[in-house]
């Protein structure tokens, strides 16, 4: 059977490699691929059973610190559509199969806005919602109206409106019951027009340095594309899940201590008056880890929240040299930084 003339396929012992960004060599005992979400209930009735259930789209934000039992599941539906057009704003929907960046182009392409600053990120539509992916003061939950999931607990479809999603920080209900929503498409209502968000990162000296003046969305996912180039790693060319490590969110009173000992600590604003986001790239940085390596596994030279795989690491001994980074800072600052991708096979 193939991907492309199936509803579903299986494929046993299979292989992992292509499914994580990290390029762990971890095996599955069963590898179930839906391209029609219809029959999504049927596969999991007669393929999965009882067994464990593990979703990957492309692994952009997992780490395989173990192989994983059971069936892994992974979509294959790829299509995106204008559903309703409005005077200001265009409802979209996008199938879990979808890649990111594809989608962020195509709204591009269609003349709409929302999704500029999280242009080139890794990962799939169908993932998107679960960590609430964000990137240059944007996170995408503020664009989705609609996640469609099949829900393993109730045994039906269910339509979760945004506020159902609880989108937080790098947080969402579906991160809190990780095995509960199967995401088969995301609904986003995207803006004609809406104001540009250029204070962060630098995204307006890379449109200085571009010689544009007065930005549209189209220029600034190209800078936000220009700027992830010069300081990601390509994960084709070096396997990474992009940032590892989350920005703490702290309390302000903490954050007030800390710059009165370490005043160039960057300090962003929080989710309200009472905390402060601060800077895990800097305290790892400063703790000396960026561009460090153990072996296979290290931190980027280029950026410092950037876990990566130079060659044959495996999920466990990624793992074993982030939590030295995280002990490392907490050392140093009394600060805990967490893992922003979902770990398999152990916990932080």
């Amino acid at each position: 059977m193939t991907a492309d003339s199936t509803p579903w396929s299986l494929t046993e012992n299979a292989s992992l490699q292509h499914l994580n960004t990290f390029h762990v060599a971890a095996r599955a005992p069963r590898l179930l691929l839906i391209n029609d979400p219809n029959v999504l209930p049927e596969a999991l009735a007669n393929v999965v059973g009882a067994s464990p259930l593990l979703v990957l789209g492309s692994g952009s934000n997992v780490l395989l610190a173990a192989d994983p039992e059971g069936t892994v599941l992974s979509f294959a539906n790829t299509g995106i559509t204008a559903l309703e057009h409005r005077t200001d704003y265009t409802l979209v929907r996008a199938g879990a199969g979808v890649v990111w960046h594809e989608l962020v182009m195509w709204s591009l392409a269609e003349g709409l806005s929302g999704l500029e600053n999280l242009a080139l990120i890794p990962g799939t539509v169908g993932a998107a919602p679960i960590q609430n992916i964000g990137a240059y003061g944007v996170q995408v939950g503020e664009f989705i109206q609609t996640v469609e999931a099949w829900d393993t607990q109730e045994q039906q479809w269910v339509r979760l409106e945004q506020e159902a999603c609880r989108f937080a920080y790098r947080d969402s209900v579906f991160k809190h019951e990780p095995d509960r929503y199967l995401i088969t498409a995301v609904e986003f209502r995207l803006p004609l027009l809406h104001e540009l968000r250029l204070d962060y990162a630098g995204i307006r000296e890379e449109l200085t340095a571009m010689g544009i003046e007065l930005p549209v969305s189209a220029d600034v996912a190209n800078a936000v594309i220009a700027i992830r180039r010069r300081k990601l790693p390509d994960p084709d060319v070096l396997g990474n899940a992009g940032s590892f490590f989350k920005n703490p969110v702290l309390p302000l009173e903490q954050v007030n201590v800390l710059l009165q000992h370490y005043p160039a600590l960057p300090v962003f604003p929080g989710s309200d008056d009472s905390n402060r986001k601060v800077s895990a790239a800097w305290m790892i940085e400063a703790c000396g880890w960026k561009g460090q390596r153990d072996g296979d596994a290290g931190i980027s030279p280029n950026h410092a929240l950037v876990l990566v795989n130079y060659g044959s690491a495996t999920g466990e001994e990624l793992l074993a040299f982030a939590r030295r980074v995280s002990a490392s800072v907490l050392e140093t600052f009394g600060v805990p930084i967490e893992p922003e991708p979902r770990l398999v096979g152990a916990h932080w």
